[in-house]
């Protein structure tokens, strides 16, 4: 009987223990997207900046993949806020994400530190 509880404990540790390492890379990721997202906004910001000196009829480039569009600065202003926004909008979303991973990675310790302490005193009293 005995046998049966330490294998069915094994593996729900196990399986919480795979939880929190899927959890924690997920934590990683998010943190490494929105790091990439604030560089992309504070790129947009620093350029949106530096092009409201220049003259409303002022014709500029504006780099889209490996390739450059003439356009006109309001239109690429445009495009910088839309850009702006949309980090905002990802990093909220994924910092909403983030704490839920981090709630959820304190309760599987919370879980495995319940399953240690049954453990730990059924064989003590055992």
């Amino acid at each position: 009987m005995s046998k049966v509880l330490d294998e069915e404990l094994k593996q729900a540790f196990s399986k919480l223990h795979e939880k929190m390492v899927d959890t924690k890379q997920k934590l990683k990721l998010a943190d490494v997207q929105i790091d990439k997202l604030r560089r992309t906004k504070q790129r947009a910001e620093l350029t949106s900046k530096e092009i409201s000196c220049f003259p409303k009829d002022t014709r500029i480039y504006e780099s889209v993949g490996r390739m450059f569009l003439l356009d006109d600065v309001n239109n690429i202003k445009s495009n910088l806020d839309n850009r702006m926004k949309t980090s905002d909008e990802k990093i909220k979303t994924l910092e909403n994400n983030k704490i839920y991973l981090q709630r959820s990675l304190k309760e599987s310790e919370n879980e495995i530190r319940e399953m240690i302490q049954q453990k730990q005193s059924k064989e003590s009293s055992g």
